[in-house]
C-alpha cells in the first residue's frame, strides 16, 4: 500500500478553474492534511492524443493526470483513454496497478489487476454521486461520495468535492485503487461539464 494514502477517510478537491484549465485535484486525509496533489500532465498515454485546438473538456476525450506527494515526488498515473472504455493507474515508471474497464456507461465498471484479473467492482447510483467499490466476490471496500456544492457550483464549474471512505483491511492493489476512484469517477463522469 501507498503509504501516502493509508487513511480510511480521503477528501479529493478540485479548485475552480476556467474553460481550457487542466484537470487538477487534492487529496487530503479525513484531518484536512494534504497528503497528494494531482495535475494534468501532457504524457499520451497508449499513443491517445490530447484534445489541443478547442476549448472544453468532453467525458470522450483521452486524459492523464500525474499523483504527486506535495513535495513533487510522483506517485502514480491516472491515465483515461480516449472513449469511455478503459482508465489505468499506473506507477510513474509504467507498471500497470489496476485498469477500471466499462461494463456499462456510468453505472458499472470492472476493476482488474495489471495481470488482468479481475478484483472488484465500481457500481455507480443514478445521480452518479455515489460509488460503491467492492472486491471480486462483491464484497464492499470502499464508498465514495460526490457532495453536492450548490445548483450554481454543479452547472458552471469543475470544483467538485469527494469524500471517499475505506473500510480497511483491503488488499493490494485494491487497497490503492479504492484511494484513487474519486479521481478516476471524476475524470470519466463529470470533467465534461466544463463550460465557465
Amino acid at each position: 500500500m501507498r503509504e501516502v494514502f493509508s487513511s480510511s477517510t480521503l477528501k479529493i478537491e478540485q479548485p475552480r478553474r476556467g474553460p481550457i484549465a487542466k484537470s487538477r485535484y487534492k487529496v487530503l486525509d479525513g484531518d484536512g492534511t494534504l497528503l497528494a496533489i494531482a495535475g494534468e500532465t501532457s504524457e499520451k498515454g497508449r499513443g491517445e492524443a490530447f484534445r489541443q485546438v478547442f476549448p472544453g473538456k468532453s467525458d470522450l476525450d483521452a486524459r492523464a493526470v500525474l499523483l504527486t506527494t506535495p513535495d513533487g515526488e510522483p506517485l502514480l498515473v491516472i491515465d483515461k483513454r480516449r472513449g469511455r472504455e478503459i482508465t489505468e493507474v499506473r506507477e510513474p515508471e509504467g507498471d500497470i496497478i489496476g485498469t477500471f474497464v466499462t461494463e456499462r456507461v456510468g453505472r458499472r465498471y470492472v476493476i482488474r489487476d495489471g495481470a488482468d484479473g479481475v478484483i472488484g467492482a465500481v457500481a455507480v447510483d443514478l445521480p452518479r454521486n455515489n460509488f460503491e467499490v467492492a472486491d471480486a466476490e462483491g464484497g464492499k471496500v470502499a464508498h465514495v461520495r460526490k457532495k453536492w456544492a450548490g445548483l450554481a457550483t454543479h452547472l458552471l464549474t469543475t470544483a467538485d468535492k469527494y469524500s471517499t471512505e475505506i473500510y480497511d483491511p483491503v488488499p493490494e492493489p485494491l487497497r490503492t485503487i479504492a484511494a484513487v476512484t474519486a479521481i478516476v469517477m471524476d475524470l470519466n463522469l463529470h470533467e465534461s461539464k466544463e463550460i465557465t
